[in-house]
């Protein structure tokens, strides 16, 4: 239980070192996207590659070329997706959630709150810690596709542009 033998002590650190320096060079080859946790998807990707190094680490079942092909697999997939993402934008719905407009005017969307499963709380902690104090100031709260809150300002909304394709109710789309 406390020490089996040498050996597989230095299994761990040698694979350890070659999978740890695989997994680097693996995603500075897949690109920035690979670590952005944009959506579900990568994060799912994400968890892999951990599950997956820690196999590699600690079970003498799988050889090194093993894990090695099973982080290239689970890279390879995550650039498909996001290739296939940018370019078709079905497959983009697939993978990707679309933002939702959680407060707009001043206004908070109870319906959207109870549909995304976020509580005025939240909405009001986003806006206090963007640094609003009263949420009649603000002109909209977002829920965006990573999960993240974004809070814009009456006074920054300007045209609202940055909110084209997210339903709102106003009637200057």
């Amino acid at each position: 239980m406390w020490f089996d033998n040498w050996s597989d002590i230095l299994r761990v650190v040698v694979v350890g070192i070659a999978s740890y320096a695989l997994l680097v060079v693996s995603i500075r080859l897949s690109g920035k996207r690979t670590l952005a946790q944009l959506n579900a998807f990568d994060f799912v990707v994400t968890v892999a590659l951990g599950s997956t190094l820690a196999t590699i680490l600690l079970s003498s079942d799988v050889s090194f070329a093993e894990g090695g092909t099973a982080i290239a697999l689970l890279l390879a997939l995550q650039v498909a997706v996001a290739v296939c993402t940018v370019a078709l934008a079905r497959v983009g719905k697939l993978f990707t959630a679309e933002p939702s407009l959680l407060l707009w005017q001043g206004q908070m969307d109870y319906a959207a709150l109870r549909r995304h499963r976020v509580s005025r709380a939240d909405v009001e902690q986003a806006i206090r810690q963007s640094g609003v104090g009263e949420i009649g100031a603000v002109g909209a709260v977002i829920l965006e596709s990573n999960g993240r809150i974004s809070v814009i300002e009456q006074s920054k909304l300007g045209s609202g542009s940055s909110l084209d394709g997210i339903d709102r109710p106003d009637a200057n789309r």
